[in-house]
Protein backbone atom coordinates (compact mmCIF):
# COMPACT_ATOMS: atom_id res chain seq x y z
CA UNK A 1 0.00 0.00 0.00
CA UNK A 2 1.30 3.32 -0.66
CA UNK A 3 2.40 5.83 2.08
CA UNK A 4 0.93 9.22 2.38
CA UNK A 5 3.74 11.53 1.70
CA UNK A 6 3.61 14.33 4.28
CA UNK A 7 6.27 17.14 4.90
CA UNK A 8 6.54 17.79 8.88
CA UNK A 9 8.74 20.80 9.98
CA UNK A 10 10.65 21.03 13.22
CA UNK A 11 13.46 21.98 15.09
CA UNK A 12 16.31 19.31 15.38
CA UNK A 13 15.31 18.31 19.24
CA UNK A 14 16.84 15.13 20.89
CA UNK A 15 12.94 13.84 21.45
CA UNK A 16 12.43 14.13 17.29
CA UNK A 17 15.87 12.88 16.00
CA UNK A 18 14.88 8.89 15.61
CA UNK A 19 12.05 10.69 13.15
CA UNK A 20 14.20 13.07 11.73
CA UNK A 21 16.90 10.24 10.99
CA UNK A 22 14.13 7.71 10.19
CA UNK A 23 14.97 5.63 13.23
CA UNK A 24 11.08 5.75 14.09
CA UNK A 25 8.71 5.92 10.91
CA UNK A 26 4.62 6.83 11.54
CA UNK A 27 2.46 4.68 10.44
CA UNK A 28 1.25 4.72 6.84
CA UNK A 29 3.21 8.11 6.35
CA UNK A 30 6.39 8.97 4.40
CA UNK A 31 7.41 11.30 6.19
CA UNK A 32 9.70 14.71 4.84
CA UNK A 33 11.28 16.19 7.79
CA UNK A 34 13.07 20.12 7.23
CA UNK A 35 14.80 20.74 10.52
CA UNK A 36 14.36 24.57 11.03
CA UNK A 37 14.59 27.28 13.08
CA UNK A 38 11.30 27.78 15.20
CA UNK A 39 10.98 31.35 13.61
CA UNK A 40 11.44 30.33 10.54
CA UNK A 41 9.30 27.26 10.79
CA UNK A 42 6.18 29.32 12.73
CA UNK A 43 6.53 31.71 10.18
CA UNK A 44 6.19 30.08 7.35
CA UNK A 45 3.39 27.71 8.46
CA UNK A 46 1.26 30.74 9.97
CA UNK A 47 1.72 32.90 7.09
CA UNK A 48 1.69 30.73 4.12
CA UNK A 49 0.86 26.98 5.36
CA UNK A 50 4.03 25.71 3.72
CA UNK A 51 4.08 22.66 5.16
CA UNK A 52 1.84 19.46 5.82
CA UNK A 53 2.42 19.56 9.72
CA UNK A 54 4.98 21.62 12.11
CA UNK A 55 6.08 22.28 14.93
CA UNK A 56 3.69 25.40 16.33
CA UNK A 57 4.25 28.07 19.09
CA UNK A 58 1.13 27.26 21.70
CA UNK A 59 0.32 30.76 21.80
CA UNK A 60 0.03 31.17 18.07
CA UNK A 61 -1.94 27.63 17.65
CA UNK A 62 -4.32 29.10 20.32
CA UNK A 63 -5.28 32.39 18.85
CA UNK A 64 -5.32 30.73 15.19
CA UNK A 65 -8.93 28.98 17.06
CA UNK A 66 -10.30 32.12 17.16
CA UNK A 67 -10.53 32.19 13.12
CA UNK A 68 -14.14 31.04 11.74
CA UNK A 69 -12.19 28.67 9.76
CA UNK A 70 -9.24 27.58 12.22
CA UNK A 71 -6.51 26.68 9.70
CA UNK A 72 -5.00 23.77 12.23
CA UNK A 73 -5.53 21.10 14.41
CA UNK A 74 -2.82 19.85 17.29
CA UNK A 75 -1.90 16.86 18.48
CA UNK A 76 -0.81 16.56 22.12
CA UNK A 77 2.99 16.43 21.84
CA UNK A 78 5.08 19.17 23.31
CA UNK A 79 8.88 19.23 21.82
CA UNK A 80 9.85 22.71 23.48
CA UNK A 81 9.20 23.48 27.32
CA UNK A 82 10.95 26.16 29.20
CA UNK A 83 11.37 27.58 32.68
CA UNK A 84 10.93 31.64 31.70
CA UNK A 85 12.26 33.62 34.39
CA UNK A 86 15.66 33.91 33.20
CA UNK A 87 13.82 35.13 30.06
CA UNK A 88 12.88 38.66 31.77
CA UNK A 89 15.72 41.61 30.93
CA UNK A 90 15.96 45.06 32.58
CA UNK A 91 17.64 48.05 31.65
CA UNK A 92 20.43 49.16 34.23
CA UNK A 93 18.65 52.69 33.56
CA UNK A 94 15.19 51.32 34.70
CA UNK A 95 15.63 50.95 38.61
CA UNK A 96 14.08 48.23 38.80
CA UNK A 97 15.11 45.49 41.09
CA UNK A 98 11.81 43.47 41.90
CA UNK A 99 9.19 42.13 39.70
CA UNK A 100 6.26 44.67 41.13
CA UNK A 101 8.70 47.83 39.83
CA UNK A 102 7.64 46.76 36.65
CA UNK A 103 4.19 48.62 36.70
CA UNK A 104 4.13 51.40 35.26
CA UNK A 105 6.90 50.66 32.89
CA UNK A 106 7.81 50.22 28.81
CA UNK A 107 8.48 46.41 28.53
CA UNK A 108 9.47 45.65 24.95
CA UNK A 109 8.36 42.36 23.23
CA UNK A 110 9.22 40.81 20.47
CA UNK A 111 5.62 39.99 19.19
CA UNK A 112 2.91 39.78 22.17
CA UNK A 113 0.60 37.14 21.36
CA UNK A 114 4.12 35.05 21.39
CA UNK A 115 3.68 31.61 23.84
CA UNK A 116 6.91 32.57 26.17
CA UNK A 117 5.80 36.07 27.23
CA UNK A 118 2.09 34.81 27.41
CA UNK A 119 4.03 32.36 30.93
CA UNK A 120 5.97 35.28 31.59
CA UNK A 121 2.92 37.54 32.11
CA UNK A 122 0.81 35.02 33.43
CA UNK A 123 3.71 34.57 36.30
CA UNK A 124 4.25 38.16 37.05
CA UNK A 125 0.66 38.31 37.51
CA UNK A 126 0.02 35.40 39.76
CA UNK A 127 2.98 35.13 41.64
CA UNK A 128 3.79 39.06 42.32
CA UNK A 129 0.42 40.92 41.31
CA UNK A 130 1.70 42.76 38.14
CA UNK A 131 -1.42 42.43 35.91
CA UNK A 132 -0.89 42.85 32.05
CA UNK A 133 -2.49 46.00 32.32
CA UNK A 134 -0.22 47.09 34.80
CA UNK A 135 2.70 48.41 32.21
CA UNK A 136 3.05 49.54 28.40
CA UNK A 137 4.48 46.50 26.35
CA UNK A 138 6.42 47.76 23.01
CA UNK A 139 6.52 45.00 20.23
CA UNK A 140 9.21 44.56 17.34
CA UNK A 141 12.56 43.19 16.51
CA UNK A 142 14.79 42.04 19.01
CA UNK A 143 17.83 41.98 16.80
CA UNK A 144 16.31 43.28 13.54
CA UNK A 145 14.41 45.98 12.42
CA UNK A 146 11.05 46.05 10.84
CA UNK A 147 9.90 42.19 12.33
CA UNK A 148 6.38 41.34 11.28
CA UNK A 149 3.73 40.01 13.79
CA UNK A 150 2.98 36.17 12.57
CA UNK A 151 -0.26 36.65 13.72
CA UNK A 152 -3.03 39.69 14.10
CA UNK A 153 -4.31 40.20 17.35
CA UNK A 154 -7.41 42.20 18.21
CA UNK A 155 -6.95 43.26 21.84
CA UNK A 156 -8.90 45.37 24.48
CA UNK A 157 -8.45 48.31 25.16
CA UNK A 158 -7.04 47.97 28.05
CA UNK A 159 -4.05 46.08 27.00
CA UNK A 160 -1.29 49.09 25.65
CA UNK A 161 0.28 47.40 23.31
CA UNK A 162 2.21 49.67 20.43
CA UNK A 163 5.26 49.31 17.70
CA UNK A 164 8.58 50.37 18.40
CA UNK A 165 10.18 52.43 15.09
CA UNK A 166 10.95 51.08 12.44
CA UNK A 167 14.86 51.33 12.67
CA UNK A 168 14.65 50.55 16.25
CA UNK A 169 15.46 47.21 17.74
CA UNK A 170 14.77 45.99 21.53
CA UNK A 171 18.49 44.45 22.19
CA UNK A 172 19.69 48.10 21.91
CA UNK A 173 16.92 50.07 23.44
CA UNK A 174 16.80 48.10 26.53
CA UNK A 175 20.63 48.85 26.77
CA UNK A 176 19.94 52.79 26.47
CA UNK A 177 17.00 52.83 28.79
CA UNK A 178 14.82 53.12 26.13
CA UNK A 179 12.62 50.88 27.31
CA UNK A 180 12.68 49.76 30.85
CA UNK A 181 12.51 45.83 30.32
CA UNK A 182 12.00 43.13 28.11
CA UNK A 183 10.29 39.40 27.91
CA UNK A 184 11.54 37.51 25.77
CA UNK A 185 12.67 33.89 24.21
CA UNK A 186 16.07 34.82 23.37
CA UNK A 187 18.16 36.59 25.57
CA UNK A 188 18.53 40.29 23.91
CA UNK A 189 22.69 39.98 22.11
CA UNK A 190 23.14 43.24 24.33
CA UNK A 191 22.86 41.33 27.35
CA UNK A 192 26.14 39.28 26.71
CA UNK A 193 27.68 42.61 24.99
CA UNK A 194 26.82 45.03 27.86
CA UNK A 195 26.49 43.21 30.58
CA UNK A 196 26.60 46.50 32.90
CA UNK A 197 23.51 47.71 30.74
CA UNK A 198 20.93 44.73 30.94
CA UNK A 199 20.34 42.77 34.11
CA UNK A 200 18.18 39.67 34.47
CA UNK A 201 15.22 40.29 37.08
CA UNK A 202 16.07 37.28 38.68
CA UNK A 203 19.99 36.39 38.87
CA UNK A 204 19.58 33.55 40.58
CA UNK A 205 16.77 32.18 38.12
CA UNK A 206 17.52 28.42 38.26
CA UNK A 207 16.71 28.76 42.59
CA UNK A 208 13.54 30.68 41.48
CA UNK A 209 12.31 28.20 39.12
CA UNK A 210 12.67 25.19 41.31
CA UNK A 211 10.52 26.96 43.63
CA UNK A 212 8.38 27.73 41.54
CA UNK A 213 8.21 24.04 40.11
CA UNK A 214 7.79 22.55 43.73
CA UNK A 215 4.54 25.13 44.45
CA UNK A 216 2.80 25.13 41.07
CA UNK A 217 4.06 21.57 39.49
CA UNK A 218 3.92 23.66 36.01
CA UNK A 219 6.69 22.62 33.55
CA UNK A 220 5.27 25.51 31.11
CA UNK A 221 4.91 24.17 27.62
CA UNK A 222 6.29 26.54 24.60
CA UNK A 223 5.60 24.36 21.41
CA UNK A 224 2.92 21.66 20.29
CA UNK A 225 2.76 19.93 17.05
CA UNK A 226 -0.23 20.87 14.61
CA UNK A 227 -1.56 19.29 10.88
CA UNK A 228 -3.04 21.53 8.49
CA UNK A 229 -7.03 20.90 9.00
CA UNK A 230 -6.95 19.90 5.31
CA UNK A 231 -4.73 17.24 5.56
CA UNK A 232 -6.47 16.11 9.04
CA UNK A 233 -10.07 16.40 7.65
CA UNK A 234 -9.23 14.28 4.60
CA UNK A 235 -7.03 11.58 6.09
CA UNK A 236 -7.73 11.91 10.29
CA UNK A 237 -5.93 8.78 10.81
CA UNK A 238 -2.65 11.18 10.49
CA UNK A 239 -3.32 12.41 13.61
CA UNK A 240 -2.54 9.54 15.70
CA UNK A 241 0.03 8.25 13.47
CA UNK A 242 1.87 11.40 14.20
CA UNK A 243 1.59 10.97 17.69
CA UNK A 244 2.44 7.61 18.28
CA UNK A 245 5.54 8.23 16.12
CA UNK A 246 6.44 11.21 18.04
CA UNK A 247 5.90 9.34 21.25
CA UNK A 248 8.13 6.67 20.01
CA UNK A 249 10.76 9.52 19.15
CA UNK A 250 10.62 10.55 22.60
CA UNK A 251 11.17 7.47 24.39
CA UNK A 252 14.65 6.94 22.37
CA UNK A 253 15.66 9.93 23.62
CA UNK A 254 14.75 9.40 26.77
CA UNK A 255 16.58 5.81 26.71
CA UNK A 256 19.74 7.45 25.38
CA UNK A 257 20.20 9.44 28.47
CA UNK A 258 19.67 6.45 30.57
CA UNK A 259 22.64 4.81 29.45
CA UNK A 260 25.59 6.06 31.91
CA UNK A 261 28.88 4.81 30.72
CA UNK A 262 29.05 6.73 27.89
CA UNK A 263 27.28 10.42 27.91
CA UNK A 264 24.90 11.44 25.34
CA UNK A 265 25.43 14.95 25.47
CA UNK A 266 28.58 17.08 26.05
CA UNK A 267 27.26 18.13 29.92
CA UNK A 268 29.90 17.27 32.11
CA UNK A 269 27.59 16.35 35.41
CA UNK A 270 24.95 15.19 32.66
CA UNK A 271 24.32 12.47 34.80
CA UNK A 272 23.81 14.52 37.79
CA UNK A 273 21.37 16.67 36.18
CA UNK A 274 19.08 13.53 35.49
CA UNK A 275 19.04 12.41 38.47
CA UNK A 276 17.92 15.50 39.66
CA UNK A 277 15.58 15.81 37.03
CA UNK A 278 14.43 12.50 38.23
CA UNK A 279 14.59 13.38 41.98
CA UNK A 280 12.07 17.08 40.91
CA UNK A 281 9.88 15.80 38.38
CA UNK A 282 9.46 12.16 38.38
CA UNK A 283 10.67 9.71 35.79
CA UNK A 284 8.53 11.49 33.03
CA UNK A 285 9.79 15.02 33.37
CA UNK A 286 8.60 16.01 29.62
CA UNK A 287 5.04 13.76 29.35
CA UNK A 288 3.36 13.95 26.05
CA UNK A 289 -0.55 13.76 26.23
CA UNK A 290 -3.51 15.69 27.56
CA UNK A 291 -3.68 14.45 30.83
CA UNK A 292 -0.77 14.75 32.21
CA UNK A 293 -0.48 18.07 31.21
CA UNK A 294 -3.90 19.33 32.39
CA UNK A 295 -3.36 21.21 34.72
CA UNK A 296 -0.27 23.30 33.05
CA UNK A 297 -2.69 23.64 30.13
CA UNK A 298 -5.62 24.92 31.30
CA UNK A 299 -3.53 27.38 33.12
CA UNK A 300 -1.72 28.61 30.35
CA UNK A 301 -5.53 28.64 28.26
CA UNK A 302 -6.53 30.41 31.41
CA UNK A 303 -3.35 33.55 30.71
CA UNK A 304 -3.98 33.65 26.79
CA UNK A 305 -7.79 34.24 27.97
CA UNK A 306 -7.39 37.24 30.66
CA UNK A 307 -4.45 38.85 28.37
CA UNK A 308 -6.88 39.30 25.51
CA UNK A 309 -5.38 36.68 23.38
CA UNK A 310 -8.20 33.92 23.01
CA UNK A 311 -12.05 35.22 22.44
CA UNK A 312 -13.19 32.69 24.77
CA UNK A 313 -11.95 30.59 28.02
CA UNK A 314 -10.79 27.15 26.38
CA UNK A 315 -10.55 23.86 27.39
CA UNK A 316 -7.80 21.50 26.70
CA UNK A 317 -9.87 19.35 25.42
CA UNK A 318 -10.57 21.76 22.48
CA UNK A 319 -6.85 22.20 21.74
CA UNK A 320 -6.19 18.72 20.07
CA UNK A 321 -7.45 16.32 17.63
CA UNK A 322 -10.41 13.90 19.32
CA UNK A 323 -8.42 10.54 17.97
CA UNK A 324 -5.43 11.31 19.90
CA UNK A 325 -7.05 11.78 23.38
CA UNK A 326 -7.85 8.41 24.09
CA UNK A 327 -5.93 4.58 23.19
CA UNK A 328 -7.23 1.48 22.93
CA UNK A 329 -6.31 -1.29 26.01
CA UNK A 330 -6.16 -5.05 25.42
Amino acid sequence: MKKLPLSFACWDYDRTRALADGTVRPDGIDLTYLSLPVEETFFRMMRSREFDASEMSLSSYTASLNAAEPPFIAIPVFPSRFFRHSCIFVSAKSGIRRPEDLKGKRVGVPEYQMTAPVWIRGILSDEYGVKVTDYEHLSGGEEEPGRIDKLKVDLPPSIKVRPIGETQTLASMIASGEIDAMVTARAPSTFHKQPDAVKRLFPDYVAAEKDYYRRTKIFPIMHTVVIRRDIYEKHPWVAQSLYKALNASKAKAMEMYSQTAAMAAMLPWLVAHLEEARREMGEDWWPYGLEPNRHVLDTFLRYHHEQGLSKQRRTPEQLFARETLESFKV
